[in-house]
């Protein structure tokens, strides 16, 4: 749930849900999708490129979409509420001219929302302007406004995005790099950043790497997006990706790195791997796909049972019941069908007609299910609500058995990072044993992967990622007192 910046007050209870919620899945909310193009050719336009990139990166936001672009004079934008598709059209992109810009695809989460709240942000200043799009989350922005405020800036949004482009905006004197470096000395917390200049493109990932931002190249210029798969969209061939802490600033010139020197230890998010990431991707280095399968093959040796047939919750649990499959030797097939049609929003059922919600987005084969034993794999639990309606529309689809494995492990914390967790105390993997949700959501069994082998999946070592949803151990303070806040605004 979301809390206002200043309090850390719940903006509601209830109302319009959005994205994987809306659609009746209790999954965690998305985070955002950032990319940014520079074309050393000035006589091409890159809005179409950074719209082809948002499309790839949708999975990774559904509530807004928004592209900047400049021709080195003017700065042109267009932001609006709901996909990249709706976002835009043919005539909208024609009139962002410029050889460099920078797009945003905004994470769904509850609470209303509004166009202000868009990305990218832009700050004028007496040197010219600053265009950001940011990826994750401030855990000291709330305090950080306030000093900016206490000097008489104004904000327009509500979104901590804003103190980030208004601090590089605040020392930019000291050149745009210098400024930027001023800032990562202030911010805690996790981000990525495309910024867009007059004449340059700059990416920027937090000292913990705790979001992804990979380096492209083009036969005319050069990219940075959240994910590799926005890269192999636009035909854009991979490079490598930003290190933690690291500045690439990319102007007429070429490319320059510097990276601001870590005091902290590397902490990638695990659920990138686990569940946000696209499964084409590769994220440091490592495949998103074969993670996800080395997880379920891991999962198959620490939870074996007999069954008949291994289905998957589409889409982002495949990977993972295949390696299942693979390592257990029973058969792989469909259970579960996907609408494909469910849209972003759609009119909610009433209370007592919730199940409707699932049903719409999931609906079993039952002639595949029929009078099998049934191990159903799904990437996470959160709440547990989705997972007893599954099991329990599989059971009336005529499944004798249904033995849940999950390829992560219980969810028991919170998080601060940018990806929309409920409080602890919705979390059911933090009230329950394993048994106990087993029970509660209707299943034969449940079995969960180690953190153990969620390690082993990604092939890292345990002290280069952030697991702190499964352990509590943070790499950084958090707020240790009141409600989860996201620092992050929706009215």
């Amino acid at each position: 749930m979301p809390y206002e910046l200043r309090t850390g007050k719940p903006l509601r209870g209830d109302g319009p849900l959005t994205g994987n919620r809306a659609a009746g899945m209790d999954k965690l909310g998305e985070e955002c999708g950032i990319v940014g193009i520079f074309n050393f050719d000035t006589s091409r336009d890159v809005a179409k490129s950074l719209y082809y990139c948002l499309y790839a990166l949708q999975h990774r936001g559904q509530e807004s979409a928004g592209i900047a672009t400049t021709d080195g004079h003017r700065t042109h934008f267009h932001k609006e509420m709901g996909l990249v598709h709706e976002a835009f059209n043919e005539e909208i992109l024609k009139g962002l001219k410029g050889s460099i810009g920078i797009g945003h695809v905004r994470y769904s989460t509850t609470g209303d929302s509004k166009v202000t709240n868009a990305q990218p942000l832009a700050v004028r200043y007496r040197g010219g302007s600053i265009t950001l799009a940011h990826n994750g989350n401030l855990v000291n922005a709330a305090e950080l406004r306030d000093r900016l405020e206490e000097n008489g800036v104004v904000f327009q949004t509500t979104i901590d995005s804003e103190v980030i482009v208004n601090l590089i905006a605040r020392f930019s004197s000291e050149g745009i790099v210098k400024a930027i470096e001023r800032t990562m000395e202030m911010v805690r917390g996790a981000y990525t950043l495309v910024v867009m200049t007059e004449d340059s493109l700059i990416g920027i990932r937090d000292p913990y790497g705790l979001r992804p931002l990979c380096l492209g190249k083009m036969e005319d210029g050069c990219v940075l997006a959240s994910e590799s798969c926005a890269l192999d969209i636009i035909g854009a061939e991979f490079v490598r990706d930003v290190e933690p802490g690291e500045i690439v600033t990319i102007d007429k010139a070429g490319l320059r790195s510097k990276r601001v020197q870590p005091k902290c230890r590397k902490a990638s998010c695990i659920f990138e791997y686990i569940y946000f990431a696209r499964p084409d991707s590769v994220l440091d280095g490592t495949s998103v796909y074969e993670a996800r399968k080395n997880a379920g093959r891991i999962l198959a040796e620490e939870h074996p049972v007999e069954a008949d047939l291994v289905i998957a919750v589409p889409d982002t649990s495949v990977p993972a019941a295949v390696g299942y499959a693979e390592a257990s030797g029973i058969p792989f097939g469909e259970g579960l069908i996907k609408n494909r049609y469910v849209g972003r929003t759609f009119i909610q059922p009433e209370q007592e007609l919730r199940e409707t919600a699932v049903r719409l987005k999931l609906n079993p084969l039952r002639y595949n299910v029929s009078g099998k034993r049934i191990v159903m794999i799904d990437d996470s639990i959160v709440r547990g609500t989705t997972s007893r309606q599954i099991v329990n529309s599989l059971k009336m689809a005529g499944a004798r058995e249904v033995h849940l494995r999950i390829s992560s492990p219980p969810v028991t914390h919170s998080c601060y990072f940018g990806i929309d967790t409920p409080d602890r105390e919705q979390l059911i993997g933090a009230r329950k044993t394993p048994e106990q949700i087993a029970e509660a959501i209707g299943a034969d069994s449940l079995g969960y992967l180690s953190v153990d082998g969620l390690v082993r999946s990604v092939g890292k070592p345990a002290e280069q990622l952030c697991l702190a949803c499964f352990t509590g151990d943070y790499p950084m303070d958090v707020p240790k007192t009141g409600n989860k806040k996201v620092f992050e605004c929706r009215q």
